[in-house]
């Protein structure tokens, strides 16, 4: 026994010098391609585009026929990013913006020599654009290199918009402005009208503005993508410092100061036992105090509309991360986040959500905006008491100040309290952030430190030993190569109680090298995908002794002209459960250490397609035995206003106590009557928890910035027969209104 443990500590060592030469060879190598690499520019002339005041109206119509629009100035001047980088563009594009002191109009000709070939699959809020012909729309008014607002629409008139940060870092799809758009459609295109009232955006007092501004359309069938400045594959449209500036825009006003957004809920819940009936009020006020700055109060908040959470099946000795998806908390989330590494300081779901049971808010307030160069995020919050779960008070202090650039220092502390005890973590960041390393690359260097602070009451316990956590870590992501490495410690005592994280007491060194290298003469692919290393080499923080390994090499990927995109893996991971760990239904994975080799392929068509699929293969080792896991997901757009999608995932696992398999099946159908009406069911289930869990909604926007929600929730228990357990019915207005 004695010699077989020293054999594998031999083998384990010989291991990790060959992983540390590996990672010392691609750094030499890295660094050779990057100094290799030619220089080119991406602005033409004009840069800048100049905004016209006018009087009068504008009928949203798409006709673009008022005086106005005759009378501005308008850019043309796009270039291709894809496929064919700096090259002329096939299609014409112009684009003007008229104003007067409330709002902005963007007035879009997307000129097209075949319009019966334009590609416009959707039409519900906040649809997925990535499939359509589109026209995204990059401002920042603070015309500060790093954040802004992103819209988008398609030729369907379909509305999305994206609040970006520190120019993609941060991407927060969930933000909800306030503007509108209509379209038109004939044998020479398609052409838009935008409006955005000032009040949706936050900018200065001044009275000449200059911000920056920047413009993208695709056009689907031909796989083209245009660019007015920054056409660069180095850099996507919320890379705002490439872009271009928009001048012109004098004595304008924001005009609300103060918002009003209550709501009325009303329900019933049918089960085996006395239906139960609920009613609740309550609402959000919102003032700005600077242009910038919002100041925000909510009280009795509800989550009702908010759509069931995806089940997954557990097959690791690691917890689960489900993502956020309550609209309050979404709003300006990128004001309150710090991670250290795959930390989480500040995990919203911690609030109002209890071991998967909902505690209800009673309410809080929150403070959150930009002052001049610093980013600042407050919130307070607190929430009933709930059987054995008292009442607690759950706070955050963010602070975030630019330097350079586009660099940033900043701080965090967040407070979990109750009478039981409290919890407190301190942080801060740095990052620099730059987009001229050797001429024209990005780079970004950082590090992120944290200490957690806990204390019991009832036992008077400081449970303050080992409570340290950091990252330093560097990012080189350029299209041809693409790299990163850092370090991350979590000793075992951090206890980041309003935060998340799947494990403690581990250094982990993560690095990853990825050549996408581009080839004129294949007439097939866009580009090929090479991945030597991908790594995550974890340790034990006190022993220092190998925990777990996950190291994947891709020797060959591609993505396709027509969209299409394949890669090949094979991933060797290591483990080494000091105990025995539940896996599923009472089969237990023993202690030990286990190599494991595995094969993996993913592969998908164009999204842009009326039916597109997307799937993935894995086999190879698992522990004490063997696991094929399969995937596939089908995509069916039978018009602008239906779309259908199917997916499921199967397990087979093989062990010498066991084998069995898993099945996770989920559907969803959307109808949008219009951009502003829309339905949908999602449907889910599987074969752990034996449950089918229905969600049918109606979301109906009888006036921008106001929302009616209609929701059916159905759970059937499966494990006999099908039977229906329980029913909800929810409907929920929610108005706005602006003082």
């Amino acid at each position: 026994m004695a010699q077989a443990e020293k054999d594998n500590a031999i083998h384990r060592n010989e291991n990790e010098k060959k992983l540390y030469c590996i990672m010392r060879q691609l750094i030499i190598c890295i660094l050779i391609l990057v100094l290799s690499n030619n220089l080119f520019g991406q602005h033409s002339q004009p840069d800048t585009l100049r905004a016209m005041p006018f009087a009068g109206e504008i009928k949203l119509d798409g006709h673009l026929n008022e005086p106005c629009w005759l009378d501005a100035i308008a850019i043309e001047n796009f270039t291709q990013r894809e496929q064919s980088e700096g090259m002329p563009t096939t299609e014409k594009t112009r684009i003007s913006v008229v104003y007067n002191t409330n709002q902005m109009y963007i007035g879009i000709w997307c000129f097209d020599s075949e319009p019966d070939k334009i590609s416009a699959q959707q039409m519900s809020r906040d649809f997925s654009w990535g499939s359509d012909d589109n026209i995204e729309i990059m401002i920042s008014p603070f015309n500060d290199n790093r954040n802004g607002y992103l819209f988008v629409t398609n030729p369907n008139g379909a509305l999305a918009d994206v609040w970006v940060g520190d120019e993609g870092k941060d991407f927060n799809k969930d933000w909800n402005g306030v503007w509108d758009v209509a379209v038109l459609k004939n044998e020479q295109g398609w052409f838009v009208e935008i409006v955005i009232p000032f009040s949706t955006l936050k900018f200065t007092n001044d009275s000449s503005q200059v911000w920056g501004i920047n413009f993208e359309r695709n056009i689907r069938r031909k796989k083209e993508q245009l660019m007015w400045q920054g056409w660069s594959r180095l850099y996507d449209i919320e890379k705002i410092s490439q872009g271009g500036k928009i001048s012109g825009l004098h004595n304008i006003s924001q005009g609300t100061k103060i918002e009003i957004k209550p709501y009325l809920l009303a329900g019933t819940q049918l089960s085996n036992d006395k239906p139960t009936n609920a009613a609740k009020i309550g609402g959000e006020v919102n003032f700005d105090i600077t242009p910038t700055f919002k100041l925000n109060f909510t009280a009795n908040t509800d989550f009702a509309q908010v759509e069931s959470d995806r089940k997954q099946i557990n097959l690791s000795r690691f917890s689960l991360y489900y993502p956020e998806k309550r609209q309050f908390f979404l709003e300006g989330k990128n004001y309150y986040d710090l991670n250290i590494g795959s930390v989480r300081l500040f995990y919203s779901r911690k609030i109002g959500i209890e071991q998967n049971s909902v505690i209800p808010i009673i309410g809080g307030a929150r403070l959150f905006g930009k002052l001049n160069r610093t980013n600042i995020g407050v919130m307070s919050l607190q929430t009933y008491a709930e059987d054995t779960i008292p009442t607690t008070n759950y706070s955050i202090i963010r602070v975030k100040q630019d330097i350079f650039k586009q660099s940033s220092i900043g701080l965090i502390s967040t407070q979990k309290y109750s009478d039981k005890g409290y919890n407190r973590v301190y942080g801060a960041d740095f990052t620099y952030s730059t987009s001229e390393i050797f001429g024209n690359k990005n780079l970004i260097i950082g590090g992120e430190f944290a200490l957690s602070e806990t204390k019991v009451f009832a036992n008077n316990d400081n449970l303050n030993k080992d409570n340290l956590s950091y990252n330093v870590f560097l990012s080189y992501p350029n299209d041809v190569i693409e790299y990163d490495c850092g370090f991350t410690t979590v000793e075992k005592g951090f206890n980041p109680e309003m935060g998340f994280t799947n494990r403690n007491n581990y250094q982990m060194l993560y690095t990853e090298l990825q050549f996408n290298p581009r080839f004129k003469s294949l007439p097939f692919f866009r580009n090929l995908i090479f991945k030597p290393i991908d790594i995550n080499y974890y340790i034990n923080e006190e022993t220092k002794k190998t925990e777990s390994v996950f190291y994947e090499w891709r020797p060959f990927g591609f993505v396709s002209k027509s969209g299409e995109f394949m890669e090949f893996n094979i991933q060797h991971i290591f483990d080494e459960p000091t105990e025995d760990f539940e896996l599923i239904d009472s089969i237990y994975i023993p202690a030990g250490e286990y190599w494991d080799n595995r094969f993996e392929i993913q592969a998908s068509t164009f999204r842009g397609r009326k039916i597109s699929a997307q799937t993935s293969v894995n086999i190879g080792e698992f522990y004490t035995g063997h696991r094929q896991e399969f995937s596939l997901a089908a995509f069916f757009n039978f018009n602008k206003h239906l779309n259908l999608s199917l997916d499921w995932q199967r397990n087979y696992i093989s062990l010498p106590e066991k084998s069995f398999t898993t099945d996770e099946i989920g559907g969803r159908v959307d109808y949008a009557f219009n951009p502003k009406l829309q339905t949908g069911l999602f449907a889910q289930w599987n074969n752990e928890d034996e449950n089918i869990l229905l969600n049918y909604r109606i979301n109906w926007i009888p006036k921008i910035g106001s929302f009616f929600y209609f929701i059916i929730n159905q759970e059937f228990n499966t494990e006999n027969t099908i039977k229906l357990e329980r029913t909800t019915i929810i409907g929920k207005l929610i108005w706005r209104f602006a003082i």
